[in-house]
C-alpha cells in the first residue's frame, strides 16, 4: 500500500495512492504520468536512472549500456541477468517492448523517442544534467519520485540519510586531520597534456561542499559539470591539492614524471598529488558518497609527487 509523501517534484504529485489500484499522477519533463499500481517491471535508459532504481532495492528488467555501467559506474552493482536494451543514445524499442515493462525511466536526451516509448509503457522523463540545473538536487528528486511511484518512500529517505551521515563522518575525519585548509582540484587526464577538470556547477561540488573543501577551479563548466583544458591550467590552481580520478591513460605516470612542466607545478613539488578510484561524475546521488569516502581516504593517507 502506498502512503503520501509531501515532496515538491516538478509540479508535485496531483493525487496520492490510498489503496491498491487507485491512480496517482505526476507531472514531469515529458508531460504527465499516471499509474494505477506500483510498477514492478522497470526499464532504465540511462545510468543515473539505473543507479537510482538499484538504490531503491529494485532490479530493473532492462537497462541501456549494461556493460558500460559495470565498467564505469560499478556501484551499486547491477545483477548479471538484467537485459541489455541497446545504447543510451539509441536503445532498441523492440528490445524494450519484449520486456513488457510497466514503467520506463529516461531523460530529455531521448525526447525524439518519447512518444514511441509511451506506446510501450508509461514513461517518466527527468534530466539530472541540463543547463543551470543543480545535479545533486535533480538526482535527489528522481530518487524521491521513483520512491513514490514504487511505494518505497522510506527506502528513498533512508538512502539520502545514509549519504548525509557519511558526508558528515568524512568531513569530521578531514577536520580532525587538519586537511580542509587548502582548495582541491578534481580532474581526469585525457592524455599527458589535456585534462577534464570538475567545476562548481557539477555533481562533485556537492561532495566538496559537504566535506568543507573548496574547489580550486572556480570557472563555470558545461552542464555536465566539467571543463576540458590543457594541463597548463593546473598551474592556476595555486596552493591547492590536485586529486586525479582514475582511470589513467596507459603510460601517463612515466610521461608526467619526465615532463618539466608537470614537475614544476607547486602541488607536485609539495607532494600533494592524490589518486582516487573511478567514480561516475554523471550519475545520481550515490557517486557523491563514493567520492567523499575515496577522497577523504586519499587525503589522509597522504600525497605524492606523481600519479602513482
Amino acid at each position: 500500500m502506498f502512503t503520501s509523501l509531501r515532496v515538491v517534484v516538478l509540479g508535485a504529485c496531483l493525487l496520492a495512492f490510498t489503496a491498491p489500484g487507485m491512480a496517482q499522477t505526476w507531472t514531469h519533463e515529458g508531460g504527465t504520468l499516471t499509474l494505477n499500481e506500483p510498477p514492478e517491471r522497470i526499464v532504465a535508459l540511462n545510468w543515473a536512472a539505473t543507479e537510482t532504481l538499484l538504490l531503491l532495492g529494485i532490479t530493473p528488467v532492462g537497462v541501456a549500456d549494461k556493460a558500460g555501467y559495470s565498467t564505469w559506474v560499478q556501484e551499486p552493482a547491477l545483477p548479471g541477468d538484467v537485459a541489455n536494451v541497446g545504447t543510451r543514445v539509441a536503445p532498441s524499442l523492440e528490445a524494450i517492448a519484449e520486456l513488457k515493462p510497466d514503467l520506463i525511466v529516461t531523460s530529455t536526451e531521448m525526447a525524439p523517442a518519447a512518444r514511441l516509448l509511451e506506446r510501450i509503457a508509461p514513461t517518466y522523463v527527468i534530466s539530472v544534467y541540463t543547463q543551470d540545473s543543480q545535479p545533486f538536487e535533480r538526482a535527489r528528486e528522481m530518487l524521491l519520485t521513483l520512491g513514490q511511484m514504487t511505494g518505497r518512500e522510506d527506502r528513498a529517505e533512508s538512502v539520502l540519510a545514509d549519504i548525509e551521515q557519511t558526508l558528515g563522518q568524512q568531513r569530521e575525519r578531514l577536520e580532525q586531520a587538519g586537511l580542509t585548509d587548502k582548495p582541491v582540484a578534481l580532474l581526469n587526464f585525457l592524455d599527458d597534456r589535456h585534462i577534464r577538470i570538475y567545476t562548481p556547477d557539477g555533481l562533485y561540488q556537492k561532495t566538496l561542499d559537504s566535506l568543507g573543501l573548496s574547489n580550486a577551479w572556480q570557472d563555470a563548466g558545461n552542464f555536465w559539470g566539467f571543463a576540458s583544458t590543457g594541463l597548463e591550467a593546473v598551474a592556476d590552481t595555486r596552493n591547492s591539492r590536485v586529486v586525479v580520478i582514475d582511470p589513467l591513460v596507459p603510460g601517463l605516470a612515466d610521461s608526467l614524471a619526465s615532463s618539466p612542466f608537470w614537475t614544476y607545478l607547486p602541488a607536485v613539488r609539495n607532494h600533494e598529488i592524490y589518486r582516487v578510484p573511478a567514480t561516475w561524475p554523471f550519475g545520481g546521488v550515490y557517486p557523491v558518497k563514493r567520492l567523499a569516502v575515496a577522497l577523504t581516504d586519499a587525503l589522509i593517507e597522504g600525497g605524492s609527487d606523481n600519479v602513482r
